[in-house]
């Protein structure tokens, strides 16, 4: 009986501490989670960003390159609809073109205007590809004023619905 005591009081110890901080975000890549650290030196601009600069809005980090066609669609769709609708939104496009020269062409011929252009040009090895889990396709996440993922893989159309 006193080992039935003991081990009830070690487990309701266990159980009172696993809640302990459960409501801030973790690091992750799910909805709910605070999105991985991204820095790097704009490609359009050359300026040095940390995704944490961005604080204080939305911010819709979406990757894509040139070589795949439904990537670059969603791209074009999403900026042109931020830069239309919300100004609330900060639009980062990330491509994985291994050439400058051609990630330049597309973000001029598809007329793209985020202030916030960078292409990863050792693509599909560098470590933002693999930190974002992307071996699986390319994808975008809505994070709120915090970092935290509030949304993935979303649309111009479904837009509206995360920002008013």
């Amino acid at each position: 009986m006193r080992y039935v005591k003991w081990l009830f009081v070690v487990l309701l110890i266990t159980s009172l501490t696993s809640f302990v901080g459960k409501d801030k975000p973790t690091g992750g890549l799910n909805i709910g989670d605070v999105a991985p650290a991204i820095k790097f030196r704009t490609t359009l601009n050359n300026q040095l960003l940390n995704l944490k600069d961005l604080k204080k809005k939305y911010v819709l980090v979406n990757f894509w390159a040139t070589y795949d066609a439904k990537s670059r669609m969603t791209n074009v769709s999403l900026n042109n609809a931020i830069r239309k609708t919300f100004n609330k939104v900060n639009f980062v496009s990330i491509s994985f073109d291994e050439y400058q020269s051609i990630f330049k062409e597309t973000v001029r011929k598809d007329r793209i205007v985020a202030p916030i252009c960078y292409a990863e040009t050792k693509g599909e090895s560098s470590r933002l590809y693999k930190e974002y889990s992307l071996d699986r396709g390319f994808g975008n996440y809505l994070l709120d004023e915090n970092g935290v993922i509030i949304a993935k893989d979303i649309s111009a159309s479904q837009l509206p619905s995360f920002i008013n």
